[in-house]
């Protein structure tokens, strides 16, 4: 059984949830066209060493190339089912390293009650994928925080803009409305090839745990 078959429950629960909790209106101001709204690609780049390893773990998570970017149509019904995922796994899920977890700096995975931000934005991708978004348009991020270390966080491609899923907020952002600086995330065209977001590359060690189970 896939994993999203086993969050299939779960993501019925969700849809019940949201279909009966009060709606949250979309914000006209932040889906407004805006000058830098997507963020530019320079060229390839490595994936996370977690990554990598989740990969090689259980290839069905890496899935199949895409073939296309994907800028989702954001209406407001998407724009609410965005923001009720982010702030129901941010409250789901309790703030929790991978060395307290696993004994190790770095491993990916979808947890099912602590974790730290790439375990947090893995689960947010599934539940979205099982309220029907496409993959194409939910892309990894690997960024810096304001303190200079590694975080991950979703991006969601509309056509509105990069907006972003931080396990730090409930707030959905525009990308460049974080704060964070920009290292490198999923390619659309396929999820195992990883673009940069960066004119050069950081000094980084390709892991993004250090100081990410914060909330």
């Amino acid at each position: 059984m896939t994993i999203l078959a086993r969050l299939g429950g779960v993501v019925l629960g969700l849809v019940c949830m949201i279909s009966t909790a009060q709606a949250v209106e979309a914000d006209p101001a932040r889906a407004e066209p805006n000058s830098g709204q997507f963020a530019t690609i320079y060229g390839k780049a490595l994936p996370p060493i977690g990554y990598v390893e989740l990969c090689a773990r259980d290839p069905k998570e890496c899935g199949a190339p895409g073939g296309k970017k994907v800028h989702l149509a954001l209406s407001p019904d998407r724009w609410n089912l965005i923001y009720q995922v982010n702030s129901f796994v941010n409250g789901k899920i309790a703030p929790m390293s991978d060395e307290e977890l696993y004994g190790k700096p770095e491993y990916w995975t979808i947890p099912t009650d602590a974790g730290d931000c790439e375990d947090y934005l893995l689960l947010k991708k599934h539940y979205l994928e099982g309220l029907g978004f496409p993959s194409d348009a939910l892309l990894i991020t690997v960024v810096l925080d304001e303190k200079s270390q590694g975080h991950a966080v979703l991006t969601i491609t509309t056509d509105k803009g990069d907006f972003v899923l931080d396990n730090r907020r409930n707030e959905v952002l525009r990308w460049n409305n974080t704060g964070y600086t920009y290292l490198k995330r999923q390619s659309a065209e396929d999820p195992k090839v990883w673009v940069s977001l960066s004119k050069k590359q950081p000094a980084h060690n390709g892991t993004v745990s250090a100081g990410s189970a914060d909330r």
